[in-house]
C-alpha cells in the first residue's frame, strides 16, 4: 500500500496565530502516527512562519514512522539536515517569499549543483528525494542527479482532476513509467484529497508515499483528526 505521510505546517500555522503551544505541534504528530499514518512531513521555511526549526529537532526526537524533511536547500537548511539526520530529505526549489510550493526542479539547469547536494546529504538523510513536474527530461535528470526518489508536483493533476481526469493523469503515468525504468521510487504531493486520491493511486500502482497536509487538516476540522486519515489510509488501499 502506498504510504501516507501527514504534513503538519498547518498544526503550526495555527499554534504560531495565538502564540503558547496550542495547539501541540509534537503531540499532534504523535497523535497522527497512533492514527495510522506512516510518516510525518514538515518543510520549516527561512521566517518559520509555520513549522520552526526546533520543531524539527523536538520532533526527530520522538517520531516513529518515517520522517520526512522538505524544503529549499539554503544553508541552513542543510545544516538542520545534518544535525537532525532525518529518514528522507525532500529538495524543493521555493522561494523564501513563496506561499506553498508551485513548480518542481529544473533538474538539467541546476544538474551539477543538485548532483553535488545529494551527494553530500546521503551522508546524513536515509534518502533523498527531488520535487520535479511530470516531464521526463526533468525525471531523467533527477536519475542522473542520483536521487532515490522523485515527489511528483500534483498541483496540475488536481486542477484538471474534476474536468478531465483522464487527461489529468496522462503526463503522470508517463513519468512513473519512465522514472520506474531509472529505478527511482515515487511519491507524490501537493493539492491531493480525498476525491482526487483514489484515482491517482489506482493510475499509479507503483506510487511509493503521498504527502498530504492542507487538505487533509481541512477535513479533520469536521470529520475529526483520527478518522480523517482512516479515510486517507482506505482510498490509498
Amino acid at each position: 500500500m502506498t504510504r501516507l505521510s501527514v504534513n503538519i505546517n498547518k498544526i503550526a500555522t495555527l499554534r504560531n496565530a495565538r502564540g503558547g503551544n496550542n495547539p501541540n505541534v509534537l503531540q499532534v504528530a504523535l497523535d497522527c502516527e497512533r492514527f495510522g499514518a506512516e510518516g510525518i512531513t514538515v518543510h520549516p521555511r527561512p521566517d518559520e512562519r509555520h513549522i520552526r526549526y526546533d520543531d524539527v529537532r523536538e520532533l526527530k526526537k520522538k517520531i516513529k514512522t518515517e520522517f520526512n524533511i522538505e524544503g529549499n536547500p539554503d544553508d541552513r537548511f542543510i545544516k538542520l539536515i545534518e544535525e537532525v539526520k532525518p529518514d528522507q530529505v525532500t529538495l524543493v526549489p521555493d522561494a523564501p517569499s513563496a506561499i506553498t510550493s508551485n513548480a518542481g526542479w529544473d533538474t538539467i539547469a541546476h544538474q551539477g549543483y543538485l548532483r553535488e547536494l545529494i551527494s553530500h546529504l546521503k551522508k546524513y538523510a536515509g534518502k533523498v528525494s527531488i520535487f520535479v513536474d511530470p516531464d521526463l527530461r526533468m525525471v531523467e535528470g533527477a536519475a542522473h542527479a542520483h536521487a532515490d526518489r522523485i515527489e511528483l508536483y500534483t498541483e496540475p493533476y488536481a486542477s484538471a482532476y474534476r474536468t478531465n481526469k483522464v487527461t489529468a493523469i496522462a503526463s503522470y503515468i508517463i513519468a512513473t513509467e519512465h522514472a520506474l525504468k531509472l529505478n527511482l521510487e515515487i511519491n507524490a504531493g501537493h493539492d491531493l484529497d480525498l476525491h482526487n486520491l483514489r484515482f491517482l493511486k489506482q493510475q499509479l500502482p507503483a506510487l511509493h508515499e503521498v504527502s498530504i497536509g492542507h487538505a487533509l487538516i481541512c477535513d479533520a476540522l469536521y470529520y475529526g483528526l483520527e478518522n480523517t486519515i482512516q479515510l486517507y489510509l482506505r482510498e490509498l488501499k
